[in-house]
This record gives C-alpha cells, sequence and structure tokens, in this order.
C-alpha cells in the first residue's frame, strides 16, 4: 500500500466558514462541564501587567461568559496545563473575554503589551480582533477553522473538514474506487462537502458521476439515497453528514453493510459510537486527526479540572506548543516572528503533525479509519512528521 505522505494536494481551500465560523453555540462532547480548580495566575486576565524581562506576553481571546463561556474556559485550562506540563517559565499567557466584546478584549490585550493572540474561538469574531491586532502589527493564531478569513498574519489553527474528506478519498482511491457519488444536506456544510470531493477527485484521479442533496430529515436522507441507489453508475458515496442520518441513507445503499458499494463518511463520525452501532456502515471509511495523545490529555485534564474538556480544548495546548518552539529563536519584548509558523518541518501536537501554509491556513495529518465488526479501526496511520 502506497505510504501516504503530506503535500499541498491534500489542502482543499474552497473557503469553508463553516462549523465554528458560523456557529455561535458548540456542542460538547462529554459530561456537563464543572468549573475548573485552582486556575493558574499566568491565564488570567489582569488591569496591571507588571514589566517582565524574561517572558513572552501572550493573549488568549476566548469566550470566558455567555453560551460558550465552557468551551473558551476549557481551552483556557488546557494552555494552563500546557504551560504546567512544559515547565515553561519564558511565556506569561493572560486571557481576555471576548464574549465581553472581542475587539475591546484585542485592543485591551495590545495595550498591555502583548505580542501574539491565541484566538478568537468563532471566525466571526477575527474581523473585529484585527482592527487592533493588525494596527499593532500582532499576528493572531485563532482556533476557528473559517478557512476565508486566514491571511498573511491571520492564521486558522482549528480542524477544517474538506482535509478529512480529501484524505479519504485518497484512500479510496488506493483501494479501487473509481466512480463517486455524494449524499448531502442542503447548505454550507453539505455544497462545501460536494466541492472538497471533486476537488480530491480531481486530485486522485476518478469520476463523480452524480449528487443527491436533501433538507436535514430522516426521511428526506433516505429518499436522496433511494434516488442514488436509482441512478446508478457509482462504486463509492460519500455521505456528508453525522452518524445517525449516514446510517440511515446506507440502509438503501449497503444494507447490512459490507456490500459492493464503498461508503465514505467525514470528520462528524469521529468520536461517535453511534457509527459502530450501525450495522449499515460495516466497512465505511472516514479520516480523523489521530487520538494516540487525547485519551492522556483527558484523563490529565479531568485530574487537574474535575471535569472533560471539549475536543476543541486540544488546540490551546498545541497553540502553547508551537508558541513554546518559536520561542527558542525569539527575543523578549520583540515582535512575534510569525514567519517562524510557516516553517516546512511544521509542529507536532496533542493532535498530530501540523504546520502553517503560506496562505495561513493550518495542514494537519490525518488517519484512515474503518467500520468493522462493530469498532473502529484504523487502516492507514497518519503521517508523524512532514
Amino acid at each position: 500500500m502506497k505510504r501516504w505522505s503530506l503535500n499541498r494536494r491534500t489542502i482543499v481551500t474552497v473557503g469553508l466558514a463553516a462549523l465554528l465560523a458560523g456557529c455561535s453555540t458548540i456542542l460538547p462532547r462529554g459530561t456537563d462541564r464543572a468549573e475548573p480548580v485552582d486556575p493558574t495566575p499566568t491565564s488570567q486576565p489582569t488591569e496591571a501587567l507588571p514589566t517582565d524581562q524574561t517572558r513572552h506576553r501572550i493573549a488568549l481571546l476566548v469566550p470566558m461568559s455567555g453560551r460558550n463561556g465552557p468551551v473558551g474556559q476549557a481551552i483556557a485550562n488546557a494552555t494552563t496545563m500546557a504551560l504546567l506540563d512544559t515547565n515553561a517559565s519564558n511565556l506569561r499567557i493572560t486571557t481576555y473575554d471576548t464574549a465581553k466584546g472581542p475587539e475591546a478584549a484585542a485592543r485591551q490585550a495590545i495595550t498591555e503589551g502583548n505580542k501574539l493572540i491565541l484566538g478568537p474561538l468563532l471566525g466571526s469574531n477575527i474581523p473585529s480582533v484585527l482592527v487592533p491586532a493588525r494596527a499593532a502589527d500582532v499576528p493572531v493564531i485563532s482556533f476557528s477553522n473559517d478557512t476565508g478569513a486566514a491571511g498573511p498574519d491571520v492564521f486558522i489553527m482549528g480542524h477544517i473538514p474538506e482535509q478529512s474528506i480529501m484524505r479519504t478519498v485518497e484512500y479510496a482511491r488506493e483501494r479501487g474506487s473509481q466512480n463517486f457519488a455524494i449524499i448531502a444536506p442542503d447548505g454550507a456544510y453539505g455544497a462545501r462537502s460536494e466541492e472538497a470531493m471533486r476537488r480530491a477527485v480531481s486530485a486522485y484521479g476518478g469520476t463523480v458521476v452524480w449528487t443527491e442533496r436533501y433538507a436535514r430529515g430522516n426521511t428526506s436522507v433516505v429518499s436522496a439515497a433511494e434516488r442514488l441507489k436509482a441512478h446508478g453508475g457509482f462504486d463509492t458515496v460519500l455521505i456528508a453528514d453525522g452518524p445517525r442520518l449516514a446510517a440511515q441513507a446506507a440502509g438503501v445503499l449497503s444494507p447490512g453493510g459490507g456490500g459492493a458499494t464503498q461508503l465514505l463518511g467525514t470528520e462528524l463520525w469521529s468520536g461517535e459510537g453511534s457509527v459502530t452501532r450501525a450495522s449499515a456502515l460495516q466497512g465505511a471509511l472516514f479520516s480523523a486527526v489521530s487520538d494516540d495523545r487525547y485519551k492522556r490529555f483527558v484523563d490529565s485534564y479531568e485530574a487537574r479540572f474535575g471535569s472533560q474538556p471539549y475536543r476543541i480544548a486540544t488546540l490551546g495546548y498545541d497553540a502553547v506548543l508551537l508558541t513554546l518552539r518559536v520561542a527558542r529563536d525569539w527575543r523578549v519584548g520583540r515582535d512575534f516572528p510569525d514567519r517562524a509558523l510557516r516553517t516546512r518541518d511544521g509542529f507536532l501536537g496533542l493532535d498530530g503533525a501540523f504546520r502553517f501554509g503560506r496562505d495561513g491556513l493550518v495542514e494537519r495529518a490525518f488517519e484512515v479509519r474503518e467500520v468493522r465488526d462493530g469498532t473502529v479501526v484504523i487502516v492507514d496511520n497518519a503521517p508523524t512528521r512532514f
């Protein structure tokens, strides 16, 4: 089997302002979150920061109140964990609440001498943060996956769904898939999933033979699958939705699972137990970032804060790791050397290898998983380096 390597073909940049960018509320994975215990002072906002001669000042801009407050708190907790785990004595991370106004938070952060902004969480907040940040030559590393917001001084760190589709289509082609079809919901996610598949097929070969769209609903997705089945002419179908609706479509296309039709899923399947309970999804493929380090992160987080983290909290941890890497050659008090973020070697974090392109978009290493016999197995590992 050909070893998958990361290259520019694996990046899809179709301008998806998707999950985080367009949503005002981010749904959790796990139990309800308790308040953090004994947070470290370095990640709390202060009204007047003392002069630092030995530490870089880093601003963390996340919601600490409102509906997304628990998500922002989880990211803040993760940055604290990274500081403790690495014994980082050369960074001062101060948290600013974007729920009270992202531009005001950014202005305060810059006034207090911060040379790098980690955040914001929501893509819709990026333009407001950029107003004062760009004027002060302070780069922004956002946790959003709003690809349209990327730029020379804006780095998008969130997981980009198109990259998952690209990786899965590449692997399916290696296994012999030739004629592709897609079932996708109406709206931005479905449209951009379709575009991602078309770009992937164009890059790796094959033909897109048909597309079916549907309004999200139980009978609608089944009807779309029936129309696709009647059309025929495909050997591989991407179902661009979560496992519940994907299983209903799969019941039409591959009753009992393991049939002649190769089913593909998206990153929405990652971590969802219902994937393994649907017999029709037997043999389906999807891609996601590696979870090898995530379990240990969750255990450590629970021990420290008494609750489970949101999955996105790893971005806060990894943002600290990449900052420490850059800080090796960054003098205190000087502007952040954002060119160092574009190193081709990239960085290694909890979510695996990643790096930023010249366009500011993150490029991540994905593993390919297969639903098999009531479990999910890794059939092609993510590369550990670039």
